[in-house]
């Protein structure tokens, strides 16, 4: 690691005013990924601005609308299990447990959450090339090994995908993401803070430089009987997904009202297609009617070889996902359809 200078800041002006003070410099809160970069070389700040002391970002609180506000610096751990998070956005709360180890939901933040930089393994060894650490080096994914890779909204520059399980749950359920510049502040709907890779791998998110994540905010809805989150991954404990699956209906009796379908593990960001939403509305929730939704999800899926197995699985996981949704007696363990 290299020599670096360190601020704690309390307010968010200040962090602001610290961090872009020098063009290196970066804010730390639970630290569990900056961490891991900065091990591998993959960042090296000079300047690290701890946030942690800014309290009016570490509360989650309900709006006047119905919704709620998720502060940035709320832990993972914090909101999944928060009361009024159980209750309106169990959708939210089965994700976030879905993902890590307890330990992390422990120190992990909401707004770190969706600043995760993917896991592929090429990107985290500095001795092979690769277009989102070094842009224009190339990508060794595209004919390697690519069995965790993207097989959707990838481009010839770069397949990774984005890792988190929170974030599939928040884009399921249309949160707005809140930030904060030199310039003021604004808001980002969810579909439009993650990018796809195209000529720029390199960047995540519309985030700018300059700006700081204070809060989430979640709509008012009811997508709170009929939900699930279905992660499908090597191991049952601490294992990125394969094809992660959040699923949530608004029913009137067996017709669907509202339907919403985000998918995990299969993209550079969290993947919806509204086409295939709007496709189940008015219509009667059968897996034929599932399945028909999920080849329009999963329309353009390109595998590159190894990876090639998560076009079938997604189809079934959506299938299965949204069969779960239905009753929410299958959320117990081990209770969902075969399917």
């Amino acid at each position: 690691m290299n020599n670096f200078q360190y601020k704690k800041e309390i307010t968010v002006t200040t962090a602001l005013e610290a961090v872009n003070s020098n063009e290196n410099a970066a804010f730390i809160a639970g630290g569990t990924n900056i961490i891991d970069l900065w091990k591998y070389n993959i960042t090296n700040p000079e300047l690290l601005v701890d946030i942690n002391g800014i309290d009016e970002l570490r509360t989650i609180q309900e709006l006047e609308d119905g919704g709620v506000r998720l502060g940035a610096l709320v832990k993972n751990a914090a909101t999944a299990y928060h009361p009024v998070i159980e209750k309106k956005y169990p959708l939210l709360s089965k994700a976030i447990l879905a993902g890590a180890s307890a330990q992390i939901r422990n120190m992990a933040t909401d707004g770190g959450n969706l600043l995760q930089r993917t896991r592929c393994y090429y990107f985290y060894d500095p001795d092979v090339p690769c277009n989102k650490r070094v842009p224009g080096s190339g990508c060794p994914a595209l004919n390697g090994r690519n069995r965790m890779h993207a097989i959707l909204g990838n481009s010839e520059h770069c397949i990774a995908v984005f890792p988190s399980d929170m974030c599939v749950a928040l884009a399921a359920l249309e949160a707005v993401v809140n930030v904060m510049g030199p310039n003021g502040s604004r808001s980002i709907p969810f579909a439009e803070f993650h990018r796809l890779p195209g000529d720029m791998p390199h960047l995540d998110n519309t985030l700018q430089q300059d700006e700081m994540i204070t809060s989430i905010d979640l709509p008012s809805n009811h997508l709170y009987k009929h939900y699930t989150y279905l992660k499908l991954r090597d191991r049952h404990s601490y294992a990125f997904a394969l094809v992660s699956v959040a699923a949530a209906f608004e029913m009137d009796g067996n017709e669907i009202k509202k339907a919403r379908i985000a998918l995990g593990g299969v993209a550079h960001k969290p993947w919806r297609n509204t086409e295939a939403e709007e496709f189940l509305k008015g219509k009667t929730a059968t897996a034929d009617n599932f399945l028909i939704a999920a080849e329009n999800v999963l329309f353009g899926a390109q595998g590159r070889g190894e990876n090639d197995f998560k076009i079938p699985l997604a189809r079934r996981a959506i299938v299965r996902a949204c069969m779960m949704a239905l009753n929410p007696e299958t959320q117990r363990p081990g209770a969902g359809p075969s399917l």
